[in-house]
């Protein structure tokens, strides 16, 4: 664990003290995308050209600022977050890259370029449409027929989680072995359709991000709800692959590795959903170990 300290300093917070490096390089924390079409892919590692990392309140929202240089998107926008959690969260990041930038684990940053340059080009309810399609290839709704051992398991892991989402949201999901999956009723999508439209945009990223992770919908609404912490998310939808495991072994650091990088991303967007959803403001507070 970094040590940090969050020092106030009028508006402008400031983060760790570095050793002085490079500065003229540039803050983006990436190129700009090739295709309009196309989502963010981060670069992988640069050296670390910048001593402080800060946040200060400017007339958009809360600011970046790498020393005395303001963070901007791929598109170099201005890089502005709407609250300052979620402001003090991405400066986190970057304050505890050490000697080089690891972009791949910056998945908060990522998120937020991702919102403020929308390269995808989708308004809200394209939004919505694509992360409700998720459900008819949902993971936990697709059923194996064999062996028994697994057919239990899943039906004791899931099922639980396919009726608190049911009853949760009023509507029908259910499962099915067939390859083409079970069939969703329209209500339901018309439903959780209803209920995605009540979040941000913001927020709405960060949900799709989740779903693209876990394949998975119901899941991710038990994230967001609060009924299942990520670790459980993890594992439910890893569930055939926790079994291949326990039965053929584990290959040496690979299944580790895949797992706790699962663990990273889904924890990275469950956590960006929740400061999408704070107040503007937190109060301020010193922060120590």
């Amino acid at each position: 664990m970094w040590r940090f300290c969050l020092r106030l300093r009028g508006r402008e917070r400031c983060l760790l003290n570095r050793p002085p490096s490079d500065s003229t390089i540039s803050v983006r924390p990436g190129p700009a995308p090739q295709a309009p079409a196309r989502a963010y892919v981060p670069p992988t590692e640069r050296k670390r050209f910048y001593q402080n990392v800060s946040i200060s309140q400017g007339e958009g929202g809360f600011e970046i600022n790498l020393d005395h240089r303001k963070l901007k998107t791929p598109q170099a926008k201005l890089f502005t977050v709407p609250s300052e959690a979620l402001a003090i969260a991405v400066a986190t990041e970057w304050d505890s890259q050490q000697d080089t930038i690891k972009f791949y684990t910056m998945h908060l940053t990522t998120l937020c370029n991702t919102s403020l340059d929308n390269p995808t080009q989708r308004n809200k309810d394209q939004l919505i449409r694509a992360t409700v399609k998720f459900l008819d290839t949902d993971t936990i709704c697709y059923r194996v027929e064999e062996p028994e051992t697994l057919v239990e398991l899943q039906k004791n892991e899931w099922d639980p989680v396919i009726e608190w989402a049911e009853k949760r949201y009023g509507v029908e999901i259910g499962s099915s072995t067939s390859i083409m999956g079970p069939s969703i009723p329209t209500k339901t999508k018309d439903v959780l359709t209803s209920h995605l439209a009540s979040y941000n945009m913001w927020a709405l990223q960060g949900i799709e991000f989740v779903v693209t992770q876990l394949k998975s919908m119901v899941l991710t609404l038990g994230l967001v709800d609060l009924h299942l912490t990520v670790e459980q998310a993890v594992l439910l939808s890893r569930l055939e692959e926790e079994y291949q495991i326990q039965k053929w072994g584990n290959i040496e650091w690979a299944h580790d590795y895949e797992l706790q990088e699962l663990r990273a991303r889904t924890a990275a967007g469950t956590l960006f959903i929740r400061l999408c959803l704070e107040n503007t403001t937190v109060k301020h507070k010193l922060l120590q170990d």
